[in-house]
Protein backbone atom coordinates (compact mmCIF):
# COMPACT_ATOMS: atom_id res chain seq x y z
CA UNK A 1 0.00 0.00 0.00
CA UNK A 2 1.49 2.84 -1.21
CA UNK A 3 -0.02 6.77 -0.68
CA UNK A 4 -3.22 7.42 0.99
CA UNK A 5 -4.94 4.44 2.28
CA UNK A 6 -7.82 2.89 -0.15
CA UNK A 7 -10.94 5.41 0.33
CA UNK A 8 -8.71 8.60 2.37
CA UNK A 9 -10.78 11.28 3.00
CA UNK A 10 -8.80 13.40 0.09
CA UNK A 11 -11.06 11.06 -2.35
CA UNK A 12 -14.37 12.51 -0.85
CA UNK A 13 -16.10 15.67 -1.09
CA UNK A 14 -16.41 15.90 2.73
CA UNK A 15 -15.13 13.87 5.20
CA UNK A 16 -18.48 13.01 7.04
CA UNK A 17 -17.23 14.06 10.88
CA UNK A 18 -14.56 15.34 11.84
CA UNK A 19 -13.36 14.22 15.31
CA UNK A 20 -14.38 17.19 16.55
CA UNK A 21 -15.36 17.83 20.52
CA UNK A 22 -17.62 20.72 21.84
CA UNK A 23 -14.58 22.95 22.11
CA UNK A 24 -14.00 22.72 18.57
CA UNK A 25 -10.77 20.75 18.64
CA UNK A 26 -9.76 17.90 17.28
CA UNK A 27 -10.61 15.03 19.54
CA UNK A 28 -7.51 12.82 20.52
CA UNK A 29 -6.79 9.12 19.73
CA UNK A 30 -7.67 6.74 22.43
CA UNK A 31 -6.59 3.29 22.46
CA UNK A 32 -7.85 0.05 24.42
CA UNK A 33 -6.17 -2.44 24.91
CA UNK A 34 -7.37 -6.16 25.85
CA UNK A 35 -6.44 -9.36 26.59
CA UNK A 36 -6.42 -12.42 23.75
CA UNK A 37 -8.60 -15.47 24.02
CA UNK A 38 -5.25 -17.50 24.28
CA UNK A 39 -3.93 -15.16 26.55
CA UNK A 40 -3.56 -16.94 30.32
CA UNK A 41 -5.28 -14.13 32.53
CA UNK A 42 -2.03 -14.73 35.05
CA UNK A 43 -0.28 -12.60 32.63
CA UNK A 44 -2.54 -9.65 33.21
CA UNK A 45 -0.79 -7.55 35.38
CA UNK A 46 2.24 -7.26 32.76
CA UNK A 47 0.05 -6.92 29.98
CA UNK A 48 -1.88 -3.63 31.94
CA UNK A 49 1.27 -1.91 33.09
CA UNK A 50 3.15 -2.98 29.22
CA UNK A 51 -0.18 -0.97 27.71
CA UNK A 52 -0.10 2.29 30.22
CA UNK A 53 3.40 2.61 29.55
CA UNK A 54 2.59 2.44 25.98
CA UNK A 55 0.22 5.15 25.80
CA UNK A 56 -2.98 3.44 26.11
CA UNK A 57 -5.96 5.13 27.28
CA UNK A 58 -7.72 1.93 28.74
CA UNK A 59 -7.60 -1.73 29.36
CA UNK A 60 -11.01 -3.57 28.59
CA UNK A 61 -11.87 -7.10 29.11
CA UNK A 62 -14.86 -9.18 27.19
CA UNK A 63 -18.01 -10.69 28.67
CA UNK A 64 -18.25 -14.35 27.93
CA UNK A 65 -19.07 -17.47 29.75
CA UNK A 66 -16.38 -19.28 28.45
CA UNK A 67 -13.27 -16.70 29.57
CA UNK A 68 -12.44 -15.33 32.57
CA UNK A 69 -15.15 -12.91 34.54
CA UNK A 70 -14.23 -9.05 33.66
CA UNK A 71 -15.08 -6.92 36.37
CA UNK A 72 -12.23 -9.43 39.34
CA UNK A 73 -9.50 -9.09 36.91
CA UNK A 74 -10.45 -5.31 36.28
CA UNK A 75 -9.94 -4.49 39.87
CA UNK A 76 -6.39 -5.81 39.49
CA UNK A 77 -5.14 -4.10 36.40
CA UNK A 78 -6.60 -0.74 38.17
CA UNK A 79 -4.19 -1.87 41.57
CA UNK A 80 -1.06 -2.07 39.45
CA UNK A 81 -1.75 1.03 37.28
CA UNK A 82 -1.85 4.35 37.71
CA UNK A 83 -3.55 6.34 34.82
CA UNK A 84 -4.89 3.22 32.74
CA UNK A 85 -9.10 3.33 32.88
CA UNK A 86 -10.61 0.27 33.44
CA UNK A 87 -13.60 -1.49 30.96
CA UNK A 88 -15.89 -4.00 30.01
CA UNK A 89 -16.12 -4.43 25.94
CA UNK A 90 -18.70 -5.18 26.62
CA UNK A 91 -20.84 -6.75 29.22
CA UNK A 92 -24.38 -8.85 28.42
CA UNK A 93 -27.16 -7.65 29.95
CA UNK A 94 -28.76 -10.50 30.43
CA UNK A 95 -26.54 -12.31 32.89
CA UNK A 96 -26.95 -9.87 35.67
CA UNK A 97 -29.88 -8.00 36.82
CA UNK A 98 -28.84 -4.26 36.26
CA UNK A 99 -29.23 -3.27 40.69
CA UNK A 100 -26.55 -6.27 41.57
CA UNK A 101 -24.57 -4.85 38.43
CA UNK A 102 -24.56 -1.15 39.61
CA UNK A 103 -23.37 -2.32 43.14
CA UNK A 104 -20.45 -4.11 41.66
CA UNK A 105 -20.01 -1.32 38.76
CA UNK A 106 -20.10 1.65 41.54
CA UNK A 107 -17.46 -0.56 44.03
CA UNK A 108 -14.63 -1.13 40.79
CA UNK A 109 -15.12 2.62 40.12
CA UNK A 110 -14.39 3.32 43.83
CA UNK A 111 -11.71 1.00 43.84
CA UNK A 112 -9.74 2.58 40.78
CA UNK A 113 -10.11 6.00 41.64
CA UNK A 114 -12.82 7.07 38.71
CA UNK A 115 -11.39 5.09 36.10
CA UNK A 116 -14.04 2.80 34.99
CA UNK A 117 -15.88 2.82 31.99
CA UNK A 118 -19.27 0.61 31.50
CA UNK A 119 -19.39 -0.82 28.24
CA UNK A 120 -22.98 -2.49 27.97
CA UNK A 121 -24.56 -4.55 25.49
CA UNK A 122 -28.01 -6.29 24.65
CA UNK A 123 -26.21 -9.63 24.20
CA UNK A 124 -25.73 -11.63 20.97
CA UNK A 125 -24.15 -14.83 21.42
CA UNK A 126 -27.15 -17.36 21.31
CA UNK A 127 -24.96 -20.45 22.40
CA UNK A 128 -24.38 -19.19 25.50
CA UNK A 129 -27.86 -18.59 26.27
CA UNK A 130 -28.70 -22.11 25.15
CA UNK A 131 -25.80 -23.68 27.36
CA UNK A 132 -27.07 -22.14 30.95
CA UNK A 133 -31.15 -21.88 29.57
CA UNK A 134 -31.88 -18.60 29.52
CA UNK A 135 -34.15 -17.29 26.83
CA UNK A 136 -32.54 -15.86 23.98
CA UNK A 137 -35.69 -13.21 22.96
CA UNK A 138 -35.89 -11.23 20.03
CA UNK A 139 -33.18 -8.68 19.27
CA UNK A 140 -36.05 -6.37 20.21
CA UNK A 141 -36.86 -7.55 23.14
CA UNK A 142 -33.26 -7.81 24.27
CA UNK A 143 -33.02 -3.65 23.59
CA UNK A 144 -36.05 -2.67 25.54
CA UNK A 145 -34.09 -4.76 28.64
CA UNK A 146 -31.09 -2.96 27.70
CA UNK A 147 -32.97 0.28 27.76
CA UNK A 148 -34.78 -0.37 31.26
CA UNK A 149 -31.20 -1.59 32.94
CA UNK A 150 -29.55 1.41 31.82
CA UNK A 151 -32.09 3.30 33.45
CA UNK A 152 -31.99 1.30 36.59
CA UNK A 153 -28.32 1.61 36.88
CA UNK A 154 -28.32 5.36 36.42
CA UNK A 155 -30.71 5.34 39.09
CA UNK A 156 -29.21 3.43 41.59
CA UNK A 157 -25.78 5.58 41.02
CA UNK A 158 -27.74 8.91 41.85
CA UNK A 159 -28.37 9.80 44.95
CA UNK A 160 -31.33 8.66 47.43
CA UNK A 161 -34.09 6.12 47.16
CA UNK A 162 -34.72 5.01 43.15
CA UNK A 163 -38.26 3.27 42.40
CA UNK A 164 -38.56 1.31 38.71
CA UNK A 165 -41.47 0.03 37.41
CA UNK A 166 -40.81 -1.17 33.95
CA UNK A 167 -41.97 -4.25 31.62
CA UNK A 168 -38.97 -6.26 32.46
CA UNK A 169 -37.85 -5.47 35.88
CA UNK A 170 -38.96 -3.24 38.93
CA UNK A 171 -37.42 -1.91 41.93
CA UNK A 172 -38.60 -0.39 45.13
CA UNK A 173 -37.29 2.11 47.66
CA UNK A 174 -33.67 0.99 46.62
CA UNK A 175 -30.72 3.02 48.25
CA UNK A 176 -27.98 2.03 45.65
CA UNK A 177 -24.17 2.14 47.10
CA UNK A 178 -21.84 2.54 47.25
CA UNK A 179 -21.38 5.64 45.14
CA UNK A 180 -19.80 5.95 42.11
CA UNK A 181 -16.57 8.30 41.89
CA UNK A 182 -17.54 9.48 38.72
CA UNK A 183 -20.45 11.76 38.66
CA UNK A 184 -23.41 11.43 37.76
CA UNK A 185 -21.85 8.21 36.64
CA UNK A 186 -19.09 6.46 34.64
CA UNK A 187 -19.18 6.91 31.14
CA UNK A 188 -21.18 4.56 29.19
CA UNK A 189 -20.00 2.23 26.21
CA UNK A 190 -22.82 1.03 24.09
CA UNK A 191 -21.58 -1.09 20.91
CA UNK A 192 -23.58 -2.34 18.06
CA UNK A 193 -24.19 -2.28 14.18
CA UNK A 194 -28.35 -2.60 14.03
CA UNK A 195 -30.39 1.33 14.04
CA UNK A 196 -31.97 0.10 16.74
CA UNK A 197 -29.50 -0.45 19.18
CA UNK A 198 -27.48 2.46 17.70
CA UNK A 199 -30.50 4.98 18.46
CA UNK A 200 -30.44 3.92 21.55
CA UNK A 201 -26.68 4.14 21.54
CA UNK A 202 -27.14 7.85 20.68
CA UNK A 203 -29.57 8.47 23.50
CA UNK A 204 -27.69 7.26 26.44
CA UNK A 205 -23.88 6.79 25.84
CA UNK A 206 -21.22 9.06 26.16
CA UNK A 207 -19.10 6.27 23.62
CA UNK A 208 -20.36 4.61 21.09
CA UNK A 209 -18.77 1.32 19.45
CA UNK A 210 -19.18 0.84 15.56
CA UNK A 211 -20.13 -3.01 15.54
CA UNK A 212 -20.74 -4.92 12.14
CA UNK A 213 -24.34 -7.19 12.35
CA UNK A 214 -24.57 -10.28 13.30
CA UNK A 215 -27.60 -12.76 11.12
CA UNK A 216 -29.81 -14.36 13.14
CA UNK A 217 -29.67 -18.10 13.73
CA UNK A 218 -28.36 -20.86 16.16
CA UNK A 219 -24.72 -19.60 15.82
CA UNK A 220 -24.25 -16.04 14.42
CA UNK A 221 -23.14 -15.06 11.45
CA UNK A 222 -21.38 -11.91 10.34
CA UNK A 223 -23.28 -9.66 7.75
CA UNK A 224 -20.10 -9.21 5.78
CA UNK A 225 -21.31 -5.58 4.24
CA UNK A 226 -21.43 -4.20 6.96
CA UNK A 227 -17.58 -4.00 7.74
CA UNK A 228 -17.41 -1.60 4.89
CA UNK A 229 -17.03 2.12 4.71
CA UNK A 230 -20.73 2.99 3.37
CA UNK A 231 -21.99 0.72 6.11
CA UNK A 232 -20.10 2.90 8.61
CA UNK A 233 -21.55 5.89 7.45
CA UNK A 234 -25.08 4.82 7.60
CA UNK A 235 -24.54 3.95 11.09
CA UNK A 236 -23.09 7.21 11.83
CA UNK A 237 -25.81 8.54 10.28
CA UNK A 238 -28.16 6.90 12.49
CA UNK A 239 -26.38 8.20 15.65
CA UNK A 240 -25.87 12.08 14.56
CA UNK A 241 -30.06 11.66 13.52
CA UNK A 242 -31.09 10.24 17.14
CA UNK A 243 -28.17 12.31 19.07
CA UNK A 244 -29.27 15.49 17.61
CA UNK A 245 -27.45 17.94 19.72
CA UNK A 246 -24.96 15.34 21.33
CA UNK A 247 -23.48 14.56 18.75
CA UNK A 248 -20.69 16.31 19.59
CA UNK A 249 -20.23 14.95 22.30
CA UNK A 250 -20.04 11.37 21.68
CA UNK A 251 -16.71 9.63 21.11
CA UNK A 252 -16.75 7.04 18.09
CA UNK A 253 -15.06 3.38 18.54
CA UNK A 254 -13.44 0.64 16.27
CA UNK A 255 -12.18 -2.50 16.27
CA UNK A 256 -10.72 -5.27 14.20
CA UNK A 257 -13.45 -7.95 12.71
CA UNK A 258 -12.71 -10.34 10.47
CA UNK A 259 -9.00 -11.00 11.16
CA UNK A 260 -6.60 -10.07 13.45
CA UNK A 261 -4.72 -6.73 12.75
CA UNK A 262 -1.70 -7.57 10.46
CA UNK A 263 1.48 -5.88 10.02
CA UNK A 264 2.98 -6.52 6.39
CA UNK A 265 4.59 -5.35 3.41
CA UNK A 266 2.11 -7.13 1.12
CA UNK A 267 -0.94 -5.98 2.24
CA UNK A 268 -3.21 -6.61 -0.43
CA UNK A 269 -2.41 -10.22 -0.34
CA UNK A 270 -3.55 -10.46 3.29
CA UNK A 271 -6.68 -8.97 2.49
CA UNK A 272 -7.29 -11.06 -0.61
CA UNK A 273 -7.14 -13.88 1.93
CA UNK A 274 -9.48 -12.13 4.22
CA UNK A 275 -12.03 -11.77 0.99
CA UNK A 276 -11.59 -15.31 0.54
CA UNK A 277 -12.32 -16.53 3.77
CA UNK A 278 -15.66 -13.87 4.13
CA UNK A 279 -16.65 -15.19 1.16
CA UNK A 280 -16.78 -19.16 2.01
CA UNK A 281 -17.95 -18.29 5.45
CA UNK A 282 -20.73 -16.03 4.27
CA UNK A 283 -20.80 -16.08 0.29
CA UNK A 284 -20.44 -12.31 0.16
CA UNK A 285 -18.47 -11.33 -2.09
CA UNK A 286 -15.90 -8.31 -0.76
CA UNK A 287 -13.46 -6.69 -2.32
CA UNK A 288 -9.86 -5.80 -1.70
CA UNK A 289 -10.44 -2.55 -2.01
CA UNK A 290 -13.43 -2.80 0.61
CA UNK A 291 -11.30 -4.69 3.49
CA UNK A 292 -8.65 -2.25 3.53
CA UNK A 293 -10.93 1.06 3.58
CA UNK A 294 -13.24 -0.73 6.03
CA UNK A 295 -12.58 0.85 9.30
CA UNK A 296 -12.63 -2.69 11.12
CA UNK A 297 -9.87 -4.27 9.38
CA UNK A 298 -6.20 -2.92 9.96
CA UNK A 299 -3.63 -4.50 7.59
CA UNK A 300 -0.29 -2.34 6.37
CA UNK A 301 2.86 -1.52 7.09
CA UNK A 302 3.45 0.74 10.06
CA UNK A 303 3.16 3.50 7.87
CA UNK A 304 0.07 2.50 6.60
CA UNK A 305 -1.42 1.91 9.49
CA UNK A 306 -0.86 5.21 10.87
CA UNK A 307 -2.52 6.82 7.84
CA UNK A 308 -5.25 4.35 8.23
CA UNK A 309 -6.28 5.62 12.02
CA UNK A 310 -5.44 9.77 10.94
CA UNK A 311 -8.35 8.78 7.69
CA UNK A 312 -10.68 6.80 9.82
CA UNK A 313 -10.83 10.43 12.21
CA UNK A 314 -10.46 12.42 9.12
CA UNK A 315 -13.29 10.98 7.07
CA UNK A 316 -15.75 9.02 10.27
CA UNK A 317 -14.52 10.90 13.41
CA UNK A 318 -13.30 7.69 14.71
CA UNK A 319 -10.83 8.78 17.63
CA UNK A 320 -11.04 5.64 19.76
CA UNK A 321 -9.68 2.09 18.43
CA UNK A 322 -9.35 -1.41 19.95
CA UNK A 323 -6.16 -2.85 19.76
CA UNK A 324 -6.18 -6.50 19.64
CA UNK A 325 -1.71 -7.02 19.20
CA UNK A 326 0.09 -4.94 21.49
CA UNK A 327 3.62 -6.25 20.55
CA UNK A 328 2.41 -5.69 16.71
CA UNK A 329 0.54 -2.35 16.89
CA UNK A 330 3.02 -0.90 19.78
CA UNK A 331 5.01 1.90 17.20
CA UNK A 332 1.49 3.05 16.09
CA UNK A 333 0.44 3.23 19.32
CA UNK A 334 3.03 5.06 20.29
CA UNK A 335 3.02 7.87 17.18
CA UNK A 336 -0.43 8.48 17.84
CA UNK A 337 -1.76 8.22 21.22
CA UNK A 338 -2.93 11.06 22.78
CA UNK A 339 -2.43 13.23 19.78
Amino acid sequence: MSGPAPGHASGHDQPQQAAVGKDGGMRPFRFLATIADDDDILDLIPLARRAEAMGCHGFVIPDHLMSPAPLLPLAQVAAVTERLRVGTFVLNNSLRHPAVLAQELATLDRLSGGRLDIGIGAGWNKPEYDAIGIPFEPVGVRIKQLTEALAIIKGCFAEGAFSFAGEYYTITDLDGAPAPVQRPHPPFFLGGGGKRFLTLAAREAQVIGLAPRLLGGDVPRLDAPSITAAATEEKIGWIREAAGERFAEIELNAYPTGGPSVVTTEPRIEAQRRVDRIREQTGVELTVEDILESPHSYIGTVKDLIAKFLELRERFGISSFLIDDLDRLAPVVEALAGQ
